[in-house]
């Protein structure tokens, strides 16, 4: 019961958190969508034409909102945990009876959180430039909420081993913007030179938003089952990563 309560206080603060600064956390990425769209989907798409049978504006859809949920809830936790370590409140997370599951788990349940509603808020707006039609929600939800948690864990490690904010501005734009950009949001692999398609089939993310974009419009350059698993399997990777690391106090009990 202790942990449950624990639990719900942690997501509790972490939604409120975001929501309580919402022109920073919700409004940029609702300007920044309907700029790709106006820009990549309207200017340019129309000159693409089709991607495998979908129109070109229907085809970045899936992946300008997944891009927004793997950074969101990335960021999410990232500047959040590491701001309760340069606050020291961290301190009173480690003094009290909680157990290390359940730190972990209320903050990349805020991550998700913050994640899918960027998502959906991203979504709403599409649907001012395009016909959203969902062919699959179950595969849909299930590699929004999968991507977001995996994401979330990230930030979660990143912001562990942060020894400054320097370092949590690191990862997201020298690693991550660059892998969801080349994650095939804009393109399909099959317009890219041959060793080009061998180099991103190496990239995760875009078997995540290939995942995605399958669930919606049902095209895909991956196999959905790989996509699923990997993710999956990622996630419980970084998960096993994140409670060692609070178990031996890396990063933390310095």
């Amino acid at each position: 019961m202790n942990n449950t309560i624990a639990l719900k206080t942690i997501v509790k603060k972490e939604v409120t958190r975001f929501l309580r600064i919402w022109p920073q956390t919700l409004l940029p990425p609702a300007i920044t969508t309907a700029l790709y769209f106006l820009i990549f989907g309207k200017l340019i798409g129309n000159r693409i034409g089709t991607i495998s049978g979908a129109t070109y504006m229907d085809y970045i859809v899936p992946g300008i909102i997944l891009m927004s949920v793997i950074s969101h809830s990335y960021s999410n936790v990232v500047s959040s945990f590491y701001s309760t370590k340069f606050q020291r409140n961290i301190e009173e997370l480690l003094v009290a009876p909680v157990p290390n599951w359940v730190i972990l788990s209320g903050y990349v349940s805020g991550g998700i959180c913050r994640g899918l509603l960027v998502g959906v808020v991203v979504a709403l707006i599409s649907m001012l430039f395009a016909d959203i039609v969902v062919l699959h929600p179950a595969i849909t939800i299930a590699v929004a909420i999968l991507t977001a948690t995996l994401f979330s864990l990230a930030g979660f490690i990143n912001a562990v081993l942060a020894e400054s904010f320097d370092d949590i501005s690191i990862i997201p734009n020298f690693v991550l913007t660059p892998l969801s950009y080349l994650g095939g949001v804009f393109y399909s692999v099959d317009m890219l030179p041959g060793v080009w398609q061998t180099l991103i089939m190496g990239n995760p993310i875009m078997y995540m938003i290939n995942a995605f974009r399958y669930g919606m419009i049902e095209v895909t350059d991956v196999d959905i089952q790989l996509a699923l698993m990997m993710i999956v399997g990622f996630i419980v990777l970084l998960a096993g990563f994140s409670l060692v690391m609070l178990h031996k106090g890396t990063g933390i009990k310095n």
